[in-house]
């Protein structure tokens, strides 16, 4: 089932979502950065299908996913991936997450840990600050005439200066998938980043946890990893020379990691 597919959850969205590998492997979910769709995963799911069956979603807002008018919420996000598995009849995960999907990953670890096996936290956090960023980025983006703009601050944020100014290949890939992206969607996701704060509940999962971090990342620090990885009992850190999007600038050091704590 190589096709994208849909699911209407409990509020009347509609869910994207693929399947990739053989049924009857263990699960595994791929959660994504804000301003991405489930292709951000694409370099790496020929080789994790080989072992999991990998299963990769569109948050809502993004992708072929519905854009509800207004701001979204952690907690609706988090029971966005749980009415998913429910639809679908999965149980139990293994769960990676890179940013946004980061923190739907905690989510996950601390209200739903028996939907979870393993557990991968990718160049994100438990909270970012000021609030005031996001307002003033939502608003820009709600008023802004197209994604252009958007999406080279996305770029010069999520990757090195030197990879931006070449403008090699996967630059464009995510270049065009950014001007994509439904603005008013987008809004709703930053709204839900701004308000979500897991600091004194992460201590809570009790899943086995790996938080991998990018050394350079700008948009969450490695410190924020470092305070993940030391509340969530007995949880590994990896600290890749990266900036954010670590699956895509160091993709065999992220796999390695990824695999070595998977399998």
């Amino acid at each position: 089932m190589n096709e994208l597919n849909f699911v209407i959850i409990g509020d009347g969205t509609r869910i994207a979502y693929r399947f990739d590998g053989e049924a009857g492997k263990p699960v595994l979910v791929l959660s994504n950065s804000i301003g991405t769709t489930l292709h951000m995963w694409d370099m790496q799911v020929d080789e994790l299908s080989r072992h999991f069956r990998v299963l990769r979603y569109d948050f809502r807002g993004h992708g072929g996913s519905n854009a509800p008018v207004g701001a979204y919420s952690l907690d609706r996000l988090g029971r966005d991936v749980i009415e998913l598995l429910d639809a679908l009849g999965v149980e139990r995960v293994h769960f990676l997450g890179l940013s946004l999907g980061g923190f739907v990953g905690q989510w996950l670890g601390i209200h739903a840990p028996e939907r979870i096996d393993r557990l991968i936290l990718s160049n994100t956090s438990s909270h970012l600050a000021p609030a005031s960023y996001f307002d003033e980025r939502i608003a820009a983006v709600q008023q802004a005439p197209d994604m252009s703009e958007t999406a080279e601050i996305f770029l010069s944020n999520w990757f090195p200066a030197s990879m931006v100014a070449a403008n090699a290949p996967v630059i464009e890939e995510f270049r065009a998938m950014l001007l994509t992206i439904d603005r008013q969607g987008l809004a709703g996701l930053f709204a839900a980043v701004r308000d979500a704060d897991l600091r004194r509940t992460v201590v809570l999962i009790p899943r086995p946890t790996l938080v991998i971090a990018g050394q350079h990342d700008t948009v969450t620090a490695a410190s924020h990893s470092e305070l993940i990885a030391a509340a969530v009992p007995g949880a590994r850190l990896v600290v890749l020379p990266a900036v954010h999007l670590s699956n895509v600038e160091y993709p065999a050091e992220f796999m390695q990691a990824v695999l070595g704590f998977l399998r």
